[in-house]
């Protein structure tokens, strides 16, 4: 076993499918605020040969992600860090979604920086929601989101204007590709490349429950307008998030963003679905 460390937050769906393509070989640490999930995702992976070490973590405390980075790098070089960690509109309140797709997720921009090492990768998860989003903010506000140190990113006045938990959602989305364009300077001092990927209408369990609610019709109507006309499925954000992280293949890419969609944010912008 080498001394590489590769670290999955959150491990949903996708998470579980990253864990799985880019574990092998690797101590593999995955971290969630569910102790359930994750014992359970534990013991199939040890049962099939990976080296797993859990850990509890809460996205949206520092101190919590400053131990998981500080953990995870007392075990070997932190060569590969995926974070997936999120929560879906009809999962939380809009205060909830801000804490973790928003705070939390540049808070462990900043807390992996730290520890990432010379030649390693990271890839963050956004949504192809962001790119909706994008068109509707000032730049202003796009330069505030890359702009303000991130303890004080939920004191931003425009979020308090936010309507609800899916605006909140796509607002978080679209400043989590910011965050991770500007975080690439910092990870590119320490050596280390790190992108985020923006998913479509992938078949985890959290897909399937924002399907069930208030927005399945139009989410089903965007799909139907996409090139791929299905869902996507955890194993078609694995291999992306795989290539990102190869620091062969993708050796030359960092601080942007890969679509993987099935090309639904094309359709549906020549549809005219959300016009």
């Amino acid at each position: 076993m080498s001394n590489d460390v590769a670290v999955v937050i959150g491990v949903g769906g996708m998470g579980q499918a990253i864990a799985r393509r880019i574990g092998s070989g690797r101590t593999l640490v995955i971290a969630d605020f569910n102790q359930a999930t994750l014992d359970a995702l534990a013991a199939e992976l040890e049962g099939i040969g990976y080296d797993v070490v859990p850990h509890l973590v809460d996205v949206s405390k520092r101190e919590s992600v400053a131990k998981l980075a500080d953990d995870a790098a007392a075990l070997g070089r932190v060569t590969h860090v995926a974070h997936t960690a999120g929560l879906s509109p009809t999962q939380a309140s809009k205060e909830a979604v801000l804490a973790v797709d928003l705070l939390g997720f540049a808070i462990s921009l900043d807390e992996f920086a730290r520890v990432i090492a010379p030649g390693g990768a990271g890839v963050y998860i956004s949504s192809m929601s962001a790119y909706f989003a994008a068109g509707s903010l000032p730049a202003e506000v796009t330069e505030s989101f890359a702009d303000t140190p991130t303890d004080d990113l939920l004191e931003l006045p425009m979020l308090a204007q936010l309507p609800n938990a899916g605006v909140a959602y796509s607002i978080a989305k679209r400043a989590n590709q910011v965050r991770v364009e500007r975080a690439s300077v910092a990870w590119g001092a320490a050596g280390a490349r790190v992108n985020s990927i923006s998913p479509g209408v992938i078949s985890t369990p959290m897909g399937r429950e924002e399907l069930a609610g208030e927005s399945g019709a139009q989410m089903r109507g965007m799909v139907e307008a996409s090139a791929a006309k299905r869902l996507g499925t955890p194993d078609d954000i694995a291999e992306a998030a795989a290539f990102l992280l190869d620091g062969t293949r993708a050796s030359f890419i960092s601080g942007t963003d890969l679509l993987v969609d099935g090309g639904t944010v094309a359709g549906v912008s020549a549809s005219g679905l959300l016009g």
